[in-house]
């Protein structure tokens, strides 16, 4: 049987690694977390953030409506509020072809 490499995933993400996937400063993911109620990190007793994957992908959600589709924070909040699963659907079919995309440049790659 071979062997296949089994894909880690985490519980937690630190909030430098957040900050350095979509590559902002920490203080918009913070500014964000007090904006959007979608948002809850967990919080140690130091006060350090922890974030579930769940909330990446609704940062995910909140950066595509704010810098893609250039919502502005109020329009954002109003849209979550209104179609927040049919955007975390959508989100995902972004993600899933954004994935399939990167496999296929890498197979064209190796040809």
């Amino acid at each position: 049987m071979p062997y296949k490499e089994r894909e880690i995933n985490k519980m937690y993400y630190t909030m430098g690694e957040v900050s350095a996937m979509f590559d902002v400063n920490q203080s918009l993911i913070r500014y964000y977390e007090r904006e959007f109620d979608i948002l809850q990190p967990k919080k140690n007793k130091k006060g350090n953030r922890y974030f579930t994957p769940e909330d990446v992908e609704n940062l995910k959600i909140i950066f595509h409506l704010i810098r893609d589709k250039g919502y502005t924070l109020a329009g954002a909040k109003e849209h979550l509020k209104q179609s927040g699963d049919e955007t975390k659907e959508t989100q995902t079919m972004i993600s899933t072809l954004e994935n399939l995309k990167k496999f296929l440049l890498e197979v064209r790659d190796q040809m």
